[in-house]
């Protein structure tokens, strides 16, 4: 099944993306949810095991970029994804707006600190995405600026493969109409009024210039060394199904492996 994920969400290197045409709200790949979610369900327990031995084996890491407007799942996919998955071997970095330390950096310098280190599988909520998406519509750098950082970026991508680093990008693409359904459930919801901020209406007046800078970013940003899947998030069971599947499929074509011991066990005895 993630062979077909796969084919249908990944944006093959130097192919337009065409956004516009593809469904926040795809559930072909989905036709029974109860089944979905079981094999969800499944893919965390192995991803949990295949993290198991990453972390054993100690000698490389696999970076998992979440990206998507305000309400598309990160936090969500980040619960079930990796709900299964012992703690000791997982980090989440969330992005925020830059501090005052990072602004004096390069725009890159934040995500290097953040990269997981060998045995880990890291989880960026938001990324260094974030310098070509909102700092294009919101123009926080000058154009130049912007266009130089997706060759940047590629190149910086490109040299954490190198260093042992696997990388998925999942791009969560949710409709315009779901999200102003999801923005109206925190207003609705009492427990959930300190993840509503109004400038989240302000960015939700920029759909149309926000879905641009993400075209862009797909397009000039999906490589054979780090490619995007665009992932239909309208559905969050559907959206948490994909992600579980290619995640694991992606540990097990790195094959971790427990380190073999120089020595024989049987010649030890505890007293």
């Amino acid at each position: 099944m993630a062979n077909n994920f796969d084919a249908r969400f990944k944006i093959e290197p130097g192919k337009k993306s065409k956004l516009g045409e593809r469904e926040p709200d795809d559930l072909r790949l989905f036709p029974d949810r109860e089944a979905a979610e079981a094999q969800s369900i499944k893919d965390g327990v192995e991803i949990d095991r295949l993290q198991d031995q990453l972390y054993a084996e100690g000698q490389r890491a696999l970076l998992v970029i979440l990206q998507g407007t305000d309400t598309a799942g990160k936090d969500g996919t980040i619960r079930h994804v990796f709900k299964e998955t012992s703690p000791l071997g997982v980090v989440v970095t969330p992005f925020r707006a830059p501090t005052e330390l990072e602004r004096a950096h390069d725009f890159l310098w934040r995500a290097h600190l953040a990269v997981p280190r060998r045995g880990f599988i890291g989880v960026f909520n938001r990324s260094h995405y974030e310098d070509v998406l909102i700092g294009r519509v919101r123009k926080f750098a000058p154009k130049d600026e912007i266009e130089a950082r997706y060759d940047q970026i590629n190149a910086f991508e490109k040299i954490l493969v190198e260093n042992g680093t696997t990388i998925l990008k999942f791009m969560l693409h949710i409709s315009k109409k779901e999200q102003g359904e999801r923005l109206q459930a925190r207003l609705d919801e009492k427990k959930s009024h300190w993840k509503f901020n109004p400038s989240d209406l302000d960015d939700r007046k920029l759909w149309k210039d926000y879905a641009q800078a993400y075209e862009i970013m797909l397009d000039r940003c999906s490589t054979k060394w780090a490619p995007w899947h665009v992932i239909p998030s309208d559905h969050k069971w559907a959206r948490n199904a994909a992600i579980a599947a290619i995640v694991r499929k992606t540990l097990e074509a790195m094959d971790p492996r427990y380190p073999k011991v120089d020595w024989d066990p049987k010649s030890f005895v505890i007293d």
